[in-house]
């Protein structure tokens, strides 16, 4: 928020005392925004190396961040499988090239290396 600010030509003075105000009366917290967009994120299909990077961008830091992600931590299998039947369906991979296709699809999504060698070894 402070960079849009600033982009916008606001003084510093001024967007700092606004920033504490919204901190003070609980309108503006880090751990709230981390839990409800790792919740969105995931639903959506995307894995937690691709929300950790967004939020990131976004300039929370990893002690907001790290909570949010690790609480989740038994979803993600099922979100991983979710994400790739939603894209590809329960079928297995038909060939080396299908099969690259879909850990490629997966790993642009955000979902760890292990992960995705599991679910997609569980087709052969």
């Amino acid at each position: 928020m402070e960079r849009k600010l600033a982009a916008r030509g606001y003084a510093t003075a001024v967007i700092a005392a606004a920033l504490d105000r919204l901190v003070a009366h609980g309108a503006l917290d880090e751990a709230r925004l981390a839990e409800v967009y790792v919740s969105e994120r995931a639903r959506k299909g995307f894995g937690p190396l691709r929300i950790r990077a967004e939020l990131r961008d976004k300039g929370l830091s990893d002690a907001a961040i790290d909570p949010q992600l690790h609480a989740m931590n038994d979803a993600w299998p099922a979100l991983l499988t979710q994400a790739h039947d939603r894209r590809f369906g329960p079928a297995p991979p038909t060939d080396h090239a299908d099969l690259g296709r879909r850990g490629r699809f997966l790993e642009s999504r955000g979902f760890p290396a292990e992960l995705i060698h599991r679910l997609l070894r569980r087709h052969d």
